[in-house]
């Protein structure tokens, strides 16, 4: 299946159903008054996230999304269908954007995480709310209101625990295949890696981490020189980088002047992916005539150079798979502490009840919830003083139905 990180949609809400002037009319009661009833609220879309999907190949073919319009209110007091939701499912991860004003509207990261992207309309009134002891006839009715519409940018971001850092060649690759089970392309030229590759690191029984490996960068990247720009962003969710360093670059370069070309990027192209914890690898040291010493010696010169000093530094041969094991242990150590911090973090914050109420939706579910605050989506919202303003309007276009 092909690999597809970014997709744009557009994404219709149901418009709300109007609703009805109508007058009961039966046998020895000419004078019944109005029964008019009000519309459906309009149907809205929401986006799931599926741990069965990893890619938004889907809506790179079918772009627009609709969901149902509300049914127009009847005679005898019967309220209108609400309209039909629709429910698009997504990878875990996806982040998404409102493409006309920029904001965005929600990152799901959860297995069944629900997101509401467009909100159906309001339903229309019938004329007997408009019934009073001075008006036993009215002849007024709403319509109801038209639903959100938005384009909106999807963009995955791969949730990882360790993302890789590099130029072309610096062995990436090598290594997610040497300390798991993927199988990325390896070769002996630059961008071998066109797409994003995850692999899960076991150290132990019970015990893993999940990695990713982004295609390099290259000098100008930040400005969208090369592939590796198009996907920094699924390093934003690691919770460390692993610099990777080619200890002996086969076009002669410098490897110092490597590593600060990679730094000066990641700076250049968002300032908290800079910001975090960042370890330097040297790589390929098995190509050093002076072996491990001479590794150690440059390895201090590269630290040296850098503008930030690395949390940690190691040196391995991703090819020989020599000393990966004890690289692995040390992430497998800072990713389960990490993990257990945001863990209280989280404890913390509901005990003190400042924490958002999430919503996981299963299947069957009936009464939705906004993620963002707990709202009931389903039900008739009460109306404030904006809303009266908006449906004592006009009488224009009434429908007006007698029944017997």
């Amino acid at each position: 299946m092909k690999f597809v990180d970014e997709a744009t949609i557009r994404v219709e809400a149901g418009d709300g159903g109007n609703g009805v002037v109508s007058f009961r009319r039966e046998k020895y009661i000419p004078k019944g008054g109005p029964d008019g009833g009000d519309g459906g609220d309009g149907g809205n879309v929401f986006l799931l996230a599926d741990t069965n999907l990893n890619t938004l190949v889907d809506y790179k073919f079918t772009k627009f999304y609709q969901a149902g319009r509300g049914q127009n209110g009847m005679s005898s007091d019967c309220t209108g269908a609400k309209g039909q939701d629709i429910i698009l499912k997504v990878p875990v991860g996806t982040r998404v954007t409102d493409k006309e004003t920029g904001e965005v509207l929600g990152d799901l990261r959860k297995e069944g995480e629900l997101l509401r992207v467009a909100k159906g309309g309001r339903h229309g009134f019938g004329n007997t709310h408009f019934k009073s002891s001075t008006n036993r006839a009215p002849r007024q009715k709403t319509n109801g209101t038209p639903g959100e519409r938005r384009i909106l940018e999807l963009e995955l971001l791969l949730v990882a625990d360790v993302g890789l850092l590099g130029l072309p060649n610096a062995g990436k690759s090598t290594f997610i295949r040497s300390v798991s089970a993927a199988r990325p392309k390896v070769a002996d030229y630059p961008f071998t890696t066109l797409v994003p590759n995850l692999g899960v690191v076991k150290t132990g029984d019970g015990e893993s981490f999940v990695i990713a490996d982004v295609p390099g960068l290259i000098e100008g990247a930040a400005q969208g020189a090369g592939l590796g720009h198009r996907f920094l962003r699924h390093l934003e969710r690691c919770r460390v980088l692993l610099h990777l360093v080619d200890a002996n670059p086969v076009d002669g370069s410098d490897p110092v002047t490597n590593a600060q070309v990679i730094e000066k990027e990641l700076k250049e192209y968002a300032h908290d992916l800079y910001e975090k914890p960042r370890w330097l690898v040297l790589n390929k040291v098995d190509l050093l005539e002076g072996g491990e010493a001479e590794g150690q010696e440059l390895l201090q010169k590269i630290a040296a150079g850098l503008e930030t000093a690395p949390e940690r530094t190691f040196i391995i041969s991703a090819l020989q798979k020599q000393k990966t094991n004890e690289l692995t242990y040390a992430l497998q150590e800072l990713v389960d502490n990490v993990k257990q911090a945001e863990r209280e973090s989280e404890a913390a914050a509901a005990a003190s009840g400042k924490k958002a109420e999430s919503f996981v939706w299963t299947e069957g579910e009936q009464n939705l919830k906004d993620p963002v605050n707990g709202a009931q989506f389903s039900g008739e919202p009460e109306l404030d003083d904006e809303d009266d303003d908006f449906f004592l309007d006009e009488e224009e276009g009434v429908e007006i139905v007698y029944q017997k």
